[in-house]
């Protein structure tokens, strides 16, 4: 039989995964999307040679599993003399994953801005940065909201593979109580609620941010 009583003693560690995970994840989603911004407008810019360099980016971190990405930052830049902290290096693989997607996510939003609005705005005088930074990045951002929380929902979820290499997140905090106490259904079972949870919260979020955005 179950017994999720056993599991009320280790909720402290379970939820400091839990805080782990989130901080892991929500930094990677900021700097993914800094760094996706980048990558979007080298891919919709007239440069031939930094388009070319924006896909092969973009190719190889949407085509290639997350855990391999992982591997490589944690494992690949010690090699090359580049040692960092476990945590440092979750973060970084998945801030280099998540801004393939969103930059792809912010590419398809740039296509569904009329022409003529920015043919406008440049009659009117505006400088091509004034029509980027008020005209189409807030319109990017309020067509593609939906589409980067999902991005957000996802990375939350596959943060549970930097337990692979030695962060000790929600996952990892589950894995090892769960071996310690021979009770690897009760632990996991309660790691993945907690994950629902930030997941149902964080949806919840982007909704909300989304109707205050179109009634902006």
């Amino acid at each position: 039989m179950f017994d999720f009583t056993a599991v009320i003693p280790y909720l402290p560690q379970l939820l400091s995964g839990l805080l782990t995970t989130l901080g892991v994840s929500f930094s990677a989603i900021a700097a993914g999307l800094a760094l996706g911004w980048l990558i979007c407008l080298g891919l919709v810019g007239q440069r031939n040679w930094l388009r070319n360099i924006c896909r092969i980016y973009v190719s190889f971190f949407r085509g290639t599993p997350l855990l391999v990405q992982l591997v490589l930052v944690f494992y690949a830049l010690p090699a090359a003399g580049i040692s960092l902290p476990p945590l440092v290096a979750a973060v970084l693989a998945l801030t280099l994953n998540t801004a393939a997607f969103q930059s792809e996510i912010l590419r398809a939003g740039f296509t569904m801005l009329p022409k003529g609005q920015t043919e406008a705005a440049r009659d009117l005088g505006l400088s091509p940065t004034r029509i980027l930074l008020h005209i189409q990045i807030p319109q990017v951002l309020r067509n593609m909201l939906p589409a980067l929380t999902n991005e957000t929902l996802d990375i939350i979820k596959n943060s549970a593979l930097v337990s692979a290499v030695a962060v000790h997140e929600l996952m990892r905090t589950a894995q090892t109580l769960a071996s310690t106490t021979y009770r690897p259904i009760e632990f996991f079972m309660v790691a993945g609620l907690l994950y629902l949870l930030v997941t149902l919260l964080t949806a919840s979020a982007g909704r909300w941010l989304e109707s205050r955005m179109r009634t902006a």
